[in-house]
């Protein structure tokens, strides 16, 4: 290697970055470390790209997307940090900072412990959420100085737990004071998203981060409470008691009909004397409850006297006075 290519390779001439770590890079800090950039280096910014020049800490000039020959004259900032003059040609050191401008989308967020709240219904509950959210950075500047500072690379992991923390706390908030029932949640989750939306963004500002899209996927509660509810569920289901009771049996004795009886020896003759006592007793008092029920019903009443009319022979109560036949007189 001979002198000149000795010294033009401590030099940077060529400045561009595409993403290669999977695409949630949020800033890339392009490496420079002990190298000066050559004045007249070409700079490439893609779209979905912003590139910013930071001098000793302080914040220079910010480049669009583009291709640019670096100079003076589009380096203003950076001309009166460094005091150049017009036409300065000479090699100079700066860090440079990609900040990548798309919309990163499909960020999960979710509640890593319940949150527990008041409900109309159930009294105390204790609630978990989920959902997803988009955003992308819309002020670089903004979002150097609240978070990525000088790192070499910042993710949307890194930041990841932080914008989840402000979600669940408005996300907490804005369920307490609405008050509505544990039961109306599903129906009201577009609208819970919609509400929610312009309190997050304004956490997204602080950071110079813009939200897209935000979503309430889902709201439950713990398992038990769920399991509470299916029964409850199902109660109101059956309706009648006494009538799902009686189609239970009837289901039961057709089973073991089909079954053959229900099996073999003493087993089978255990199970069909269940049912049929079961059947029995279903119908009995179905049957005492179509007429009347109690002690003053027909079906507890005594055996009543027939007595033989002396005239016609025909059969009378034994309280008749007269013969419902012939009329004979009957009680003296």
């Amino acid at each position: 290697m001979g002198l000149w290519d000795k010294i033009t390779g401590e030099f940077i001439d060529v400045i561009e970055w595409t993403d290669d770590a999977g695409g949630d890079t949020l800033v890339y800090r392009f490496p420079t470390y002990n190298k000066e950039i050559q004045m007249g280096s070409s700079l490439t910014v893609r779209e979905t790209q912003l590139a910013l020049f930071v001098y000793n800490g302080q914040i220079a000039d910010l480049f669009s997307p583009g291709r640019y020959i670096l100079e003076t004259e589009n380096m203003p900032v950076m001309t009166t940090l460094q005091h150049w003059t017009h036409g300065f040609n000479s090699p100079f050191k700066s860090d440079v900072y990609y900040f990548n401008t798309h919309q990163f989308t499909d960020i999960k967020w979710g509640t890593p412990n319940p949150i527990t709240l008041r409900d109309a219904d159930f009294g105390v509950v204790r609630i978990r959420a989920f959902g997803n959210y988009s955003m992308r950075i819309t002020d670089p500047v903004k979002m150097m100085k609240e978070i990525s500072a000088t790192r070499e690379r910042y993710t949307v992991q890194d930041i990841e737990d932080q914008l989840r923390a402000s979600i669940i706390s408005q996300f907490s908030d804005f369920l307490a004071e609405s008050k509505v029932p544990f039961l109306d949640h599903a129906a009201n989750l577009n609208e819970f998203s919609g509400a929610l939306k312009p309190g997050i963004q304004q956490v997204f500002d602080r950071f110079g981060l813009a939200l897209g899209e935000f979503n309430i996927i889902n709201i439950s509660v713990p398992p038990e409470v769920e399991a509470m509810l299916d029964k409850r569920t199902s109660m109101g289901a059956v309706g009648d008691l006494n009538k799902f009771t009686q189609f239970q049996t009837a289901s039961a004795i057709t089973d073991f009909a089909k079954n053959g009886g229900g099996g073999d020896g003493l087993a089978g003759a255990g199970v069909g004397a269940g049912i049929g006592m079961a059947m029995g007793n279903a119908l009995a008092n179905n049957l005492q409850g179509n007429q009347g029920g109690g002690s003053g019903g027909q079906g507890n009443a005594e055996p009543t006297i027939m007595v033989r009319c002396p005239d016609c022979s025909k059969l009378n109560a034994e309280t008749a006075k007269f013969c419902s036949e012939c009329g004979y007189k009957l009680i003296k």
